[in-house]
């Protein structure tokens, strides 16, 4: 069943990143990239890195993407032309949320004893505490390098402001 769960959420993540790269618009590559970003969320979780997939989907999927989109309408590139949506999304997109949403079903409702085996609080089989181990990394070995990464986001959201302002037309009679 994780081989199942494997090879669909791959092929989820290889299909939003190749539509991330033909959309023309920047917003629907925005929300391409969020698909492809709750698909690895899922392959953390069956790989039992379940605090990876939580932060996953949290931080990336979540604030770093409405910070994309944010910058990117913040830029407000051109007009915007009014579209219907694709057709193929529309053939391809309720088949497949149903399938992935029937599957999914069936994985939890069949597999109880994956359910009984596991343990809260992210513990592993081994009892090792997996959220315990990537803080300390984090905040010991991984500090400058988080610090930085926090610093140049806060310096490329004031770069867009910076960019994006528009500037009054100066008048000609002064």
């Amino acid at each position: 069943m994780q081989l199942a769960l494997f090879i669909i959420f791959a092929a989820l993540a290889i299909a939003g990143a190749l539509n991330l790269l033909l959309q023309r618009h920047p917003i629907n590559s925005a929300l391409s990239l969020v698909v492809v970003m709750m698909s690895l969320a899922v392959l953390y979780w069956t790989l039992g890195a379940e605090f990876l997939a939580a932060a996953q989907v949290i931080v990336y999927a979540g604030a770093i993407m409405v910070l994309f989109v944010f910058v990117v309408m913040l830029l407000n590139a051109g007009e915007e032309e009014r579209t219907t949506g694709s057709r193929a999304a529309y053939l391809a997109g309720v088949p497949g949320a149903t399938a992935v949403f029937c599957l999914l079903s069936f994985v939890f409702l069949t597999e109880s004893k994956a359910i009984g085996n596991a343990t809260l609080g992210g513990m592993l089989s081994g009892g090792v505490n997996n959220i315990a181990e990537i803080s300390q990394v984090l905040f010991t070995r991984l500090l400058l390098p988080f610090e930085v990464t926090s610093v140049l986001i806060l310096v490329a959201i004031l770069g867009a402001v910076v960019l994006a302002r528009k500037t009054e037309p100066e008048e000609e009679g002064k």
